[in-house]
């Protein structure tokens, strides 16, 4: 099946793609470009929650769903260039919520962290890995995330859809030197300002943010019809919900307002939160009344679990595809640091506990009605990679207790609900925009299939998922 498969793109590939007026660079990638597509006989998983259609035809044309249906009934208009994918899954595509376009450069003792963007590797492993839409949730150099999507979107480089949000809103202690400290609440309605007019489609508050900045902050977003979330510290969520704050990142795992003698503004140090966390339950009233309180204000909440599975040795499972997207010396510092936490208890260490209650609480929030985004977050110490972190991520939403059809709705419809384009995106619909990933397996019943993504298909045009990964070999952490 996947060889036929394969010569039929190759026939489609050198028949189309030679007429499209797409740049190499581009043009290199994809796979099929045709006015009329028709996935035939293909497992459609639609993002919806409903259980997965089995033989179904997708026609696509214009760049949008023009009919799904049973095979029998729904059929290729004559001329369509016509795929057959019997044993292959269809889902839509992801939408990634909090996929920096940056990763961590190597670090050296005593010298503050610094961060490298990823204009050139993280748009094509991102849209390799199945994700055609994403937020980047935070910026280190937003001019270069707003240049690269217009490179982007006038089809000049692959890459998905990008949402940019603009610098860091941090307040006095940023860790980090990529980062503007702010003044005070003007220097925070300025920096919004600012930056929604040069193109930032939403904000993200950062650790040592004040209320005061924080509130004239989402002021000056939602004034201009913009949204803002936030990873806090020195603000709780509860306290952030009731400033109007849109979104939170990270989940529980970064809530400090249940430490004791916790004070207003300030970020409590990391030792104190952990041990707090750690032996919370996450059963009890105060943390469920706060999942209400979030709910009852539209307060979303965004998971970043792979992230923070790094911190737990000996997970996750290390794999070839990232240590070869990786730059060298990225390799070898991502390794060293995960051997040294090779010994930890992969069961019962505080990273290991925290994880576990993060995943209950991100479960009990979208059972409670809440409404919960997913992203990778590329940060921590390294090893979390555009695309194939994605993908991990819906693998553990499916551990931590969602079936693997609630897992692909959160990476999908919701994060397209939450960008207000659930008209567009996020389901698999006639009417909606072609923008889809192509499975070889069945993530219903195996989720770790998700990684099997073959085809991503980004408003109509297929892009091969093996090239953009190829083209990004050893590269990331570089540019």
């Amino acid at each position: 099946m996947r060889k036929r498969l394969a010569v039929v793109l190759l026939i489609v590939c050198s028949d189309l793609c030679a007429q499209s007026p797409m740049p190499d660079a581009v043009k290199n990638f994809v796979k099929v470009n045709a006015p009329v597509i028709a996935l035939e006989h293909v497992r459609v998983i639609d993002g919806t929650g409903a259980a997965p259609a089995e033989d179904q035809n997708v026609i696509l044309e214009g760049g949008r769903i023009r009919a799904v249906g049973n095979s029998s009934s729904t059929t290729a208009p004559a001329g369509a260039t016509v795929l057959d994918l019997t044993g292959y899954s269809v889902i839509p595509g992801l939408v990634g919520m909090h996929d920096h376009m940056f990763y961590p450069s190597p670090r050296t003792r005593g010298v503050p962290p610094v961060y490298t963007e990823l204009g050139y590797t993280g748009p094509r492993l991102y849209l390799a890995g199945g994700v055609t839409s994403l937020r980047t949730t935070g910026s280190i150099e937003p001019y270069t995330d707003l240049e690269v999507k217009k490179l982007i979107d006038s089809g000049v480089e692959p890459g998905p859809k990008i949402h940019v949000t603009g610098p860091y809103l941090e307040g006095a202690g940023a860790y980090t030197p990529n980062m503007h400290q702010l003044s005070g609440p003007d220097d925070a309605r300025k920096t919004v300002d600012y930056w929604a007019d040069e193109g930032a489609t939403s904000f993200k508050a950062y650790m040592h943010i004040t209320r005061a900045e924080l509130s004239a902050a989402i002021d000056a977003a939602h004034r201009r019809n913009l949204k803002i979330t936030g990873h806090l510290c020195s603000i709780g969520f509860r306290e952030a919900a009731a400033l109007g704050i849109d979104d939170l990142e990270h989940g529980l795992a970064v809530d400090t307002e249940f430490d004791p003698g916790k004070a207003p503004d300030m970020c409590p140090p990391a030792p104190l939160t952990s041990k707090t966390l750690t032996g919370l339950d996450v059963e009890s009233q105060p943390v469920q009344d706060m999942i209400r309180d979030l709910v009852a204000h539209h307060v979303a909440m965004t998971s970043t679990l792979p992230v923070f599975e790094t911190f737990v040795g000996p997970r996750p499972p290390l794999e070839d595809r990232v240590l070869d997207a990786l730059a060298p010396e990225l390799r070898s510092d991502y390794l060293a640091t995960r051997a040294s936490r090779s010994g930890f208890d992969a069961a019962t260490s505080p990273a290991a506990v925290l994880l576990k209650k993060e995943m209950q609480f991100e479960h009990d929030f979208g059972k409670a009605g809440g409404l919960l985004l997913a992203g990778l977050d590329p940060t921590g110490y390294g090893g979390v990679v555009p695309g194939f972190g994605d993908q991990r991520e819906v693998e553990l939403l499916v551990e931590a207790g969602f079936t693997p059809v609630e897992a692909i709705g959160v990476a999908t419809a919701n994060g397209a609900r939450f960008l207000g384009e659930l008209d567009s995106i996020g389901t698999i619909a006639a009417g909606k925009s072609a923008d889809l990933a192509v499975i070889h397996g069945n993530p219903a019943a195996d989720i770790n299939d998700i990684e099997k993504v073959e085809i991503v298909f980004k408003d109509g045009v297929g892009y091969d998922s093996a090239k953009l990964i190829e083209s990004a070999r050893g590269q990331v952490g570089l540019h």
